[in-house]
């Protein structure tokens, strides 16, 4: 099997890309001596650069380079060159479908776009919508190729030493010890001395969709009762989410606090992945760093909206998910002039949850164990 060579396409965002790692495990466990090669947005290499069932990542500048009709077309004839046998496409949208289709491929299977499918060997729809987005692309590989050896490790990412030791240096600068604090003991990562600051809990305001955010309102108080209690509070997200927190924040009756952070655009995808493990739980909507989160074994709270919770809930057994009592969840739709879905998850509930998970996984921060076959969160319904 040494000569057979194996693409994967999934050009969508940051959740949606790691999604697909344990479909790359799972193809390594099957075909040990296959080439496997990833397709993935340039932007989001980092996620994937260091993916040990990888052989190969390809990028594609989607949004820049590639967004150009010619070099789309030569894009495509690069990969007809390389003369993959078998294709794998996770992404069913028409950029994606399109190059799966005109792969030159001996086997397409997987996701298509309206009518491109009909290129295909074996076409199926996503199953997102009632049952999880993992699993819904491992009844690709079973029912497109006859896989029954699934190997499930859960969401998996690499750091390399470069983003540890920057990860480190930002750490240590943002959060110097503290040989005042008063944080109990039992409260401190099992990676921090005696005279460490206290645990610092993440916040990721930031989504894709408005209706997948939580109030800025709750946000900030939620943060301000964080700082009460003596624990530190760092924002992440990306640039786009620079704005948003800002606003958050100039609500915030603490906003000076020596215990507040803000990492918000100001890193690598790998730095974000390493400094969340620095944090001993993480706060977050449905977005990208929540799965970059899972990957890291940090414990989480999520609050769901217009996301359907079977397709996209956290994969592991250390996070909780609150799911909103409105009756239009989940909608899926961008925009919303009432937000009944957040309005309804009270500060109160999400506070009770992260301290529960604090409580649970405040001494083993950067080490929590990860538990084989063990991916469903606890899901919280109001």
């Amino acid at each position: 099997m040494s000569s057979l060579k194996i693409l994967v396409i999934n050009l969508m965002h940051i959740g949606d890309l790691l999604l697909v790692t344990p479909v790359l495990r799972t193809l390594r466990t099957n075909y040990p001596q296959a080439h496997i090669a990833l397709l993935a947005d340039a932007k989001l290499s980092d996620l994937v650069k260091y993916n040990q069932n990888i052989d190969e990542l390809i990028a594609i500048d989607k949004k820049g380079y590639h967004n150009k009709l010619g070099n789309y077309i030569h894009f495509i004839a690069e990969i007809r060159q390389r003369r993959f046998n078998l294709v794998i496409n996770l992404h069913a949208n028409e950029r994606a479908s399109f190059i799966a289709a005109f792969s030159g491929a001996g086997r397409i299977i997987g996701y298509s776009s309206w009518g491109l499918g009909k290129m295909f060997q074996y076409c199926i729809k996503n199953r997102k919508a009632v049952k999880h987005q993992i699993h819904s692309h491992f009844d690709v590989l079973k029912e497109g190729l006859g896989i029954t050896r699934i190997d499930d490790r859960g969401i998996e990412m690499w750091l390399d030493e470069a983003a540890e030791k920057s990860a480190d240096e930002i750490w240590s600068q943002s959060f110097p010890p503290n040989p005042s604090s008063s944080c109990p003991s039992r409260l401190r990562g099992s990676n921090q001395s005696d005279n460490s600051n206290p645990p610092v809990i993440g916040l990721n305001i930031g989504a894709s969709w408005p209706t997948k955010r939580w109030l800025k309102e709750y946000y900030a108080e939620l943060a301000d009762r964080l700082l009460e209690k003596n624990l530190g509070v760092a924002y992440f997200g990306g640039p786009m989410d620079e704005e948003l927190v800002q606003q958050t924040i100039a609500l915030m009756r603490h906003k000076d606090h020596p215990l507040l952070r803000i990492f918000t655009g100001r890193l690598t995808l790998l730095e974000l992945a390493a400094l969340l493990k620095k944090c001993a739980v993480f706060v977050t909507n449905d977005s990208g760093p929540m799965h970059i989160a899972v990957a890291m074994d940090v414990p989480l709270v999520t609050m769901f909206g217009a996301s359907p919770v079977p397709g996209f809930y956290p994969y592991n057994n250390k996070s909780i998910l609150i799911k909103t009592p409105a009756e239009c969840h989940p909608c899926g739709v961008h925009t919303c002039e009432h937000l009944k879905c957040m309005k309804q998850i009270p500060v109160d509930i999400v506070l009770q949850h992260t301290l529960k998970l604090l409580e649970r996984y405040g001494n083993q921060v950067g080490h929590v164990p990860r538990d084989p076959g063990q991916y469903q969160c606890q899901i919280i319904e109001l």
